[in-house]
């Protein structure tokens, strides 16, 4: 079915709260609604950045709406469930929705004041979305011919843009600046990971030799914007060129994990670039964070660890990351996994030593403030379909027998009271996985869902049975 045709028929349901809005061009008021075909959740929230600007309700009918005397213009992005997309707001404006949670981009259309400028940006992201096959097969090619059908595809992305400006004269130039960056930093991120893409696509040991005026674009960029830092095109582009960047100080391709090395020199490339305190300090935890589960082990170096404690600024992120550390020396290869108890969904309390012995077990515990638990439901489902002899069970820490995690059998589900634990290795509450073996021992206190390691570590575990 045609954009046009779902608009044709978008424009049924959206009469109701369009006309509604009539009268917003004679007020400051700003509309925002819509429907929810399949809906995951009764609800639609809105944010701003890193903040929950309002929650809508679905009606009998899956719809929401709301008005707002006063609203600022800019980037926002609206979330259903465990999807979100973003939406561009000015005062005044009486924007609709309509998506089916089945197909939730693919689907997602909008109509009334500030839709064209919508449906624009979310185009331009399905447009992305499916070229990523064409882009990875231009990896095998030579930097200079790379370049060049990049560059070609980049004047065709800022020929739509100024096409745009021309035909849309009476947008604000915040508009255009958001457009421009939806249309060329996703080229601009794939000229960042060529270096490291085509040594993958080619096995190759080294970085091929890349000109200066292959990166003469960045001129161009600003790096420290900071009302762009939650914008997934601005940030993924900023965190491949840090990525690039700290290679470029002579690290060679690396393949499996980022050795410490390069891990300090990315914490340092990221202290020197980013400007904004926030933004530095959120990169400087996400990198930490992300190496540490890389590894999918308990095994860590201090001095990745000193080096973050050293330039973040930020003290609730540096308590977070101690305590991971000290729950890191709680759980370790060889100890045996006792002295605490899980509590089924029928409030059944079970001693640990009795729900792992006999039996090869992988044992995640989680809180939704660190992981989401689509991730976990598609995640786990998945490795018990691939290695069904082991032992699953998914623990929620300090959650209860309401928060159930759908596609994982409630068979399977259990939550713990961290602060009744004699030794508390979960009182970061961030994520952690614990393979034990049949005797009841530990093999890996801190493995990871999100690591390629998974897989061989629990097909070796499988084996012990």
């Amino acid at each position: 079915m045609t954009k046009k045709l779902v608009h044709f028929i978008s424009f049924s349901f959206l009469l109701f709260a369009v006309i509604r809005c009539d009268d917003s061009s004679k007020t400051s008021n700003t509309y925002f609604g819509g429907k929810i075909i399949n809906p995951k959740t009764k609800f639609v929230v809105l944010h701003a950045n890193d903040k929950i600007i309002d929650t809508l309700f679905l009606d009998e009918r899956n719809k929401f709406f709301a008005n707002y005397a006063e609203f600022d213009e800019g980037l926002y992005y609206f979330q259903h469930g465990n999807e979100s997309q973003y939406i561009y707001l000015e005062p005044k404006d009486s924007l609709m929705l309509r998506l089916n949670t089945w197909d939730f981009d693919e689907s997602l259309v909008f109509a009334g004041k500030g839709a064209e400028r919508n449906n624009i940006l979310v185009d331009i992201f399905l447009e992305d979305e499916s070229d990523n096959k064409f882009y990875y097969q231009l990896n095998e090619l030579a930097p200079r011919i790379y370049k060049k059908k990049i560059d070609s595809i980049l004047d065709f992305k800022l020929g739509t843009y100024n096409d745009y400006i021309e035909k849309h004269p009476k947008e604000t130039s915040s508009y255009f600046k958001i457009l421009k960056v939806a249309l060329t930093h996703p080229i601009y991120s794939r000229l960042e990971r060529y270096p490291i893409q085509h040594v993958y696509a080619l096995r190759k040991d080294n970085f091929p030799k890349i000109e200066a005026s292959f990166y003469e674009y960045r001129s161009d960029i600003d790096y420290n914007n900071n009302s762009l830092m939650y914008y997934t095109p601005y940030t993924r582009y900023i965190r491949n060129y840090l990525y690039n960047t700290t290679y470029a100080l002579g690290h060679k391709p690396i393949k499996n994990n980022f050795s410490s090395e390069f891990t300090v020199d990315l914490l340092k490339t990221i202290n020197s670039k980013i400007d904004s305190e926030d933004s530095r300090n959120a990169f400087l935890k996400r990198t930490i964070l992300d190496h540490f589960y890389e590894k999918s082990s308990c095994n860590v170096n201090l001095n990745t660890f000193d080096t973050f404690f050293e330039l973040s600024t930020n003290e609730k992120d540096k308590d977070l990351i101690k305590d991971l550390l000290d729950n890191n020396k709680a759980i370790h290869k060889g100890d045996e996994l006792k002295d605490f108890t899980i509590s089924d969904f029928t409030n059944q309390v079970l001693d640990i030593e009795d729900f792992v012995i006999n039996k090869n077990s992988v044992l995640l515990f989680w809180n939704e403030k660190y992981i989401s638990k689509a991730f976990i439901g598609s995640r786990i489902a998945y490795l018990q379909k691939r290695y069904p002899s082991l032992n699953f069970a998914v623990i929620e820490i300090d959650g209860n027998n309401t928060n159930r995690i759908k596609n994982i059998d409630i068979k399977n589900q259990y939550f713990i009271n961290s602060q009744k634990l004699k030794n508390n290795f979960l009182s970061s509450k961030l994520h952690r996985t614990v393979l034990v073996d049949q005797n009841g021992i530990v093999v890996n206190g801190y493995a990871s869902l999100s690591s390629l390691k998974i897989y061989h570590q629990l097909k070796e575990l499988s084996k012990n049975n």
